[in-house]
């Protein structure tokens, strides 16, 4: 399954009891529809919260605001709240993470390697004089 949307806080890195290590991390999915029937349409938002096994130096490009592209396997998990109320959470283990970004002329345009997983980082090359976009060098 692949998704779009846009990160909601920056990415975290947990360390297990066995030493392993996640980033996790939530998007934001918005979306329309208009309902049969009626002239205006309702908005909403689904938030998906995202775990990546394969490699932590990604968080640090997994930053608030940024419009990312995952591909993998979702899953619900489903739970009671504190007040007896039926409640789940759609969730995503990540196979590969594209991070889509117009970046900015103070941004670290630096290059991810060796990172052992399926992670692309798409951002233009801004010189230095002009702001002018040199061209879209994927990573």
């Amino acid at each position: 399954m692949e998704l779009t949307g846009r990160l909601t806080a920056n990415a975290t890195v947990s360390t297990l009891k066995d030493e392993r290590q996640v980033v996790n991390f939530t998007i934001a999915i918005n979306d329309y529809y208009k309902p049969k029937g009626s002239a205006e349409a309702k908005q909403f938002t689904q938030f998906v919260r995202c775990s990546y096994w394969k490699n932590t130096i990604v968080a640090q490009w997994l930053l608030k605001g940024k419009v990312v592209e995952i591909s993998g396997r979702l899953f619900t998990s489903a739970y009671v709240s504190g007040d007896g109320e039926a409640k789940a959470n759609l969730n995503a283990l990540c196979k590969s993470i594209k991070v889509h970004s117009a970046g900015s002329k103070n941004e670290n345009n630096s290059k991810l390697e060796n990172t052992g997983g399926d992670i692309s980082i798409k951002q233009p090359v801004f010189s230095g004089a002009t702001g002018q976009e040199e061209g879209d060098i994927p990573f």
